[in-house]
């Protein structure tokens, strides 16, 4: 059934993405070019997204569910301000980020070297900073549970 509940969340928001008009590189672009002929379509999409998450989250609170109740934010540190930047110069190179892109390369019309320059960024991701990260978590772990002395 979560799956199923997954799958479902996963239509509604790439319907969204296509009814709001996302998945056109152009739209986006326009949106992005604040001092020519701006479009305001994406911020409104953002704010209809915002008001269906808040719904959602006062909905959902009500819950004893732990994951919940954990704070998602860490902070912001220089690994996230190069995150953001390298995700804002692709974006708007692009015009596209990874949920409308996924949603148009279903569709068949995202170009292949915007889709495979988004899996080789998700690859070198893992590699350069998941697995390491796992890594040092494992290695930290291990240490934590190894008795004194031994």
């Amino acid at each position: 059934m979560k799956h199923l509940i997954a799958f479902g969340s996963g239509v509604v928001f790439a319907m969204g993405l296509v009814l709001g008009g996302m998945t056109r590189p152009a739209k986006i672009l326009a949106f992005l070019d604040v001092t020519g002929r701006w479009d305001p379509g994406l911020a409104l999409v953002m704010a209809g997204a915002l008001v269906v998450h808040g719904g959602a989250i006062r909905l959902l609170g009500r819950q004893r569910s732990v994951s919940l109740r954990e704070p998602m934010f860490a902070g912001v540190d220089a690994r996230l301000i190069a995150g953001a930047g390298v995700f804002g110069v692709g974006w708007g190179l692009s015009g596209y980020c990874p949920g409308p892109a996924l949603t148009s390369l279903c569709a068949g019309s995202v170009p292949a070297v915007v889709a495979s320059c988004m899996v080789m960024g998700i690859g070198l991701h893992d590699i350069l900073v998941d697995v390491p990260q796992r890594r040092r978590e494992k290695r930290r772990v291990e240490r934590a549970s190894t008795p004194a002395g031994a």
